[in-house]
């Protein structure tokens, strides 16, 4: 659409209080996105880009809310808010190389479009699953609150967004916490081609606040000053009584969901009356009208902003494209950080697996200032285990936070707050619940920091494991789901003192870390634990026997299981390997205790198929054939979901077959 396509609506502009310069200010913020827009069409045309998400026709939304916010403030745009980043003044040198995969963009190549993020400019990228969006900025709402520095941040999501199921568990955090964020829901008629009437049934999506007991407001989305006062209103009370607000901006989208779904199912007479509503053209006349702007005026405003696109896209075209460096790739994966060993202290204490993580745990909290837990139960009720039994007392409410039972958010909340420098540890109250939060945890913690350098400083506890009568929801042991997942550092310890030192270190460390703890030890394994803070580094594992004869890998209950049946049959001679940490693995220490006997098992407490024990068969075989005396041999439960009554959930576990799989493996 071009900028002379729409026709004159009257829009009921309030400009009594705003300056001519203001005016003019609101005015070229629309001009210049819309700009850019009409020469990326042109050049998507030309196949000189790939892709185009538009944004025609929502200016107002984007540069109205920008306009309001302090540039300290974060916003949380999606794919049709360029005119947040240019009006935050993101040089479009930056934006251009960022399209185009170039270095001089956000994410070294590695995503494309608006999927990116840049602390320099306090603007935080969306994912494509939408909805985490909401429980990043609750996060981010949180350390504002924690910090009480009156500040307040924006999100954006579309209509189409609302239905997903993070949308309301960020709604509901946000309500119950009183966190200042505006919630902006950007309503232009179709999700894809979905329209409005097949996405929700009610008539207005600002309805929805009242359900949540949150303040909400319609605004006309394509009248830029109506945006422009009632946002600036609302924030400027939103930082001194902080609280969410929900935000639905009536608006449309003019063009296709991305340029290669058109509009053929959108009624022409519905894109007519939008058109005429376009927000850019309306206020241009307005301005024309008032004598705040000239013809002229507009020439120069269009001659200078086209100039910088030209320029712009010429040094973008010109850098040179990015060219693959494996060691690089690997490297960014994770936040660089160097391990600085705190050694224990003499005196120890003989501690149960349970009371050395809440020590740990404490003793971490009072070290890191910047440290929030949260969790369902965890405040005075002590959490399910009473792992945070006195953590309330000790540390207040603010540090250690009950959360409404939505796992997603809360998720989403920990990146929120690691982006503004807090280290956010959450309890998992079963790891089995983690499927609640597993796409934050898999596309949001274990990908930002490759995508566009910001770390996720978020350690997530698992209470973990059968042997305890749980039952299926209760009882699994799900490693797996995240060793898979390159930018998470998953821990597994059997011991008491293991579990302080390195539960310690995966707070130290500014990577996300699932913290696997099997419930069945908490109350069952006692051990001397130093009683000062000590940390235990990632990725070492533990060579707690010596033999010639085989090779046990092993980790979590697998360990004792493993020294059951050492301790029962003193004839057998074997390294007994307690891995410790999964993700980093200690493949050296692996490698060189199987080039020594020449024979493994692998045990694990999860089901055979996927589980991590297939990993380190593949990489023994790879790296340490020839040294074989013997076919690796793994033992691991069954193929089956965890059963509850006794004897089945006997029946499932590896325990039992360990003794006969391991004499079958050395009479070989």
């Amino acid at each position: 659409m071009s900028l002379q396509a729409a026709s004159k609506i009257n829009f009921d502009y309030q400009t009594q209080n705003i300056t001519k310069d203001r005016l003019v200010f609101l005015y070229k913020s629309m001009l210049k996105p819309r700009l850019i827009e009409e020469k990326m069409l042109i050049l998507l045309r030309q196949g000189k880009i790939s892709k185009w998400f538009s944004g025609i026709g929502q200016e107002a939304i984007s540069v109205g809310i920008t306009a309001v916010l302090n540039k300290e403030e974060y916003i949380l745009p999606m794919h049709r808010n360029l005119g947040v980043f240019t009006t935050r003044e993101i040089p479009l040198s930056r934006l251009f190389s960022q399209w185009q995969g170039k270095a001089n963009g956000f994410t070294k190549g590695r995503d494309r479009s608006f999927h990116f993020g840049t602390q320099e400019f306090n603007i935080v990228g969306m994912i494509s699953h939408l909805g985490p969006q909401f429980g990043v900025a609750d996060g981010i709402a949180l350390a504002n609150k924690l910090k009480n520095n009156k500040q307040v941040c924006a999100v954006f999501t579309g209509e189409g967004g609302t239905s997903e199921g993070d949308i309301h568990e960020a709604l509901n955090v946000a309500s119950v916490w009183q966190l200042p964020v505006l919630f902006c829901i950007e309503n232009n008629g179709y999700g894809l081609s979905t329209p409005s009437s097949e996405q929700y049934f009610c008539k207005d999506l600002a309805d929805r606040g009242k359900g949540y007991g949150m303040e909400s407001h319609i605004i006309e989305g394509n009248n830029i000053i109506e945006v422009y006062t009632k946002v600036q209103a609302l924030v400027e009370d939103m930082r001194e009584h902080p609280r969410p607000v929900l935000l639905e901006f009536k608006t449309f989208r003019m063009r296709g969901h991305e340029e290669a779904s058109g509009t053929k199912y959108v009624p022409q007479d519905l894109l007519d009356t939008w058109e005429a509503k376009d927000p850019l053209i309306n206020f241009e006349n307005y301005l024309l009208e008032q004598k705040h702007l000239t013809q002229k005026d507009i020439s120069v405003f269009k001659s200078d902003i086209k100039k910088e696109i030209t320029d712009g896209l010429d040094l973008a075209f010109n850098e040179p494209t990015i060219i693959a460096n494996k060691e690089q790739e690997l490297k960014d994966v994770y936040h660089h950080y160097e391990y600085q060993e705190i050694a224990p202290n003499n005196q120890t204490k003989e501690l149960r697996l349970i009371d050395a993580i809440s020590q740990g745990l404490k003793q971490s909290m009072e070290r890191h200032d910047n440290t929030v837990i949260l969790g369902q139960d965890i405040a005075e009720y002590g959490g399910v285990f009473k792992i945070t039994d006195g953590f309330l007392e000790a540390f207040g409410k603010d540090r250690v936070r009950n959360t409404p039972i939505c796992e997603s958010a809360i998720v989403s909340a920990t990146m929120g707050l690691s982006i503004c420098g807090y280290k956010a540890i959450m309890e998992m109250q079963f790891s089995d619940f983690v499927t609640s939060g597993f796409n934050p945890i898999v596309n949001y913690l274990a990908k930002s920091h490759y995508r566009w350098a910001q770390k996720a400083d978020v350690v997530i506890r698992m209470p973990c494991g059968a042997g305890v009568g749980a039952g299926p929801f209760h009882s699994q042991t799900n490693e797996a789901w995240f060793t898979h997942t390159p930018g998470l550092k998953v821990v597994y310890p059997a011991f008491p003192f293991d579990a302080k030192g390195l539960l310690a270190q995966a707070i130290e460390d500014p990577n996300p870390v699932l913290f696997f703890e099997h419930k069945a030890l908490y109350r069952s394994i006692r051990q001397e634990v130093p009683t000062q803070y000590y940390t235990l580094a990632l990725g070492k594992a533990a060579v707690l026997q010596q033999g010639e004869q085989v090779t046990i890998v092993t980790y979590g209950m697998g360990v004792h299981w493993a020294l059951k049946t050492l301790e029962s049959d003193t004839t057998i001679k074997a390294d007994l390997i307690d891995l410790r940490t999964l993700s980093p693995l200690d493949t050296q220490t692996i490698y060189a205790s199987v080039k020594k006997t020449g024979k493994v098992i692998i045990l694990q407490e999860d089901s055979m198929f996927g589980g991590i024990a297939s990993d380190i068969s593949a990489l023994i075989s790879e790296h340490c054939f020839e040294d074989l005396d013997a076919p690796i041999k793994r033992v691991a439960g069954l193929e089956t979901p965890i059963p509850f009554a006794a004897d089945l959930e006997r029946e499932y576990l590896a325990n039992d077959r360990f003794d006969a799989a391991l004499k079958e493996l050395i009479a070989y």
